[in-house]
């Protein structure tokens, strides 16, 4: 003990329970009260419990943003979530088990850089905060911010030097990524990329199109939106179908297309492993290298972050139906993440992936493979 002590409010809801769910989280300095970080978030459709957890892991994660090293007391109303994390409950549900298990990292984190968590329930009244936040982000806001700290003390500024501009504290742009529903080929594992067979939806697909259409109407609420698709075939049926639940027209911009894969367009990746072993590790490792008549990575990440600045320059909600490899790009570029570990990340069909960008360049991730909707 003895470091920077920090206190984490957290709340989560669900207006149905399971359905439309949100977290809310804050850090205040424990001496003098004052808020420090805010965060709110949809979940998509959720149960109240797994609303709360992920409230607890904002606020560590904010915790690791702000001082790493500090002592923290995290305060909830949700008896539940403060016995479980005290170890004096067990878990029994598997969507609550994995994400005890993530909020358990991030508190061997902070345990590493000289910090220390406990858990504290107290009265609803007393989370009210935290309740505002979780109900804002039900109704669709997003929140990230950090307030009460001076630019020298903002994460990510240079050691010994001060920011000469303040940070957009404002609303920022909401791209939404999803990816296509399943054809056949995803089924069977083949590649099917641009200027190849470009299969459309099988039913399964189809019904995964309709669901992340309801999900996205429901995590845009009542804000206007655009709606963006490749021309591949598939695409433009996610698209479709989420445009018609959104009631907006669709967009097409040939630039969010898959990557092309040349020869090898239609293959499985069983016949690519066995044939050509160490092409599909130059195709994975190398961002130059491309299959006859198909595309480099370079070549790929070039059109997408054009379209990515196309989409994101006005401003407002955008959702883009799109493929697996134009995600990994905008991921990618955001988080900096070598080309070499992107395949780390999944985007599994249908699934939605959310970024929010502000005016003065910063970004965040906000949630990765969302698939809730499709269970």
């Amino acid at each position: 003990m003895g470091g920077r002590r920090l206190i984490v409010e957290a709340d989560g809801g669900s207006r149905g329970n399971p359905g439309n769910a949100g977290y809310g989280a804050l850090v205040r300095d424990a001496a003098t009260g004052a808020v420090l970080a805010e965060r709110a978030e949809f979940v998509g459709i959720a149960s109240n419990n797994v609303a709360e957890y992920s409230g607890l892991i904002a606020g560590l994660r904010a915790v690791l943003d702000l001082e790493p090293g500090a002592d923290v007391e995290v305060r909830m109303d949700s008896k539940l979530v403060v016995e479980q994390m005290s170890g004096r409950w067990q878990i029994k549900h598997e969507d609550m088990r994995r994400l005890a298990r993530e909020a358990r990292e991030l508190v061997a984190d902070i345990s590493q850089a000289g910090g220390s968590v406990v858990y504290r329930w107290i009265p609803r009244a007393e989370n009210a905060a935290a309740d505002k936040l979780a109900n804002a982000a039900m109704d669709g806001e997003s929140i990230s911010r950090q307030v009460g700290l001076t630019p020298a003390e903002a994460p990510g500024a240079p050691s010994g030097e001060s920011t000469t501009t303040a940070p957009d504290l404002g609303v920022p742009t909401r791209l939404v990524l999803v990816r296509h529903g399943v054809t056949e080929f995803t089924l069977a594992g083949r590649l099917d990329g641009r200027g190849g067979s470009d299969p459309g939806l099988n039913k399964a697909g189809e019904a995964q199109a309709e669901a992340a259409g309801r999900a996205v109407t429901a995590l845009v609420g009542h804000s206007p939106a655009r709606l963006i698709t490749s021309s591949l075939a598939r695409a433009r049926q996610t698209g479709e179908a989420i445009a018609r639940s959104l009631k907006v027209d669709v967009e097409v911009d040939a630039d969010w297309d898959e990557q092309s894969f040349g020869d090898w367009d239609g293959k499985s990746m069983g016949q690519i492993s066995a044939r050509w072993p160490a092409e599909l590790g130059r195709l994975r490792g190398d961002l130059d290298y491309a299959r006859p008549g198909g595309e480099t990575h370079r070549e790929l990440t070039e059109r997408v972050l054009k379209a990515f600045a196309r989409a994101t320059a006005e401003g407002g909600v955008i959702i883009v139906a799109t493929h697996r490899k134009p995600i990994l790009v905008v991921l990618t570029e955001l988080l900096g993440i070598p080309h070499d570990r992107i395949w780390r990340l999944i985007t599994a069909p249908g699934s939605l992936s959310a970024v929010d960008i502000w005016q003065d360049g910063g970004a965040s991730v906000a949630f990765v493979n969302h698939t809730h909707h499709l269970r």
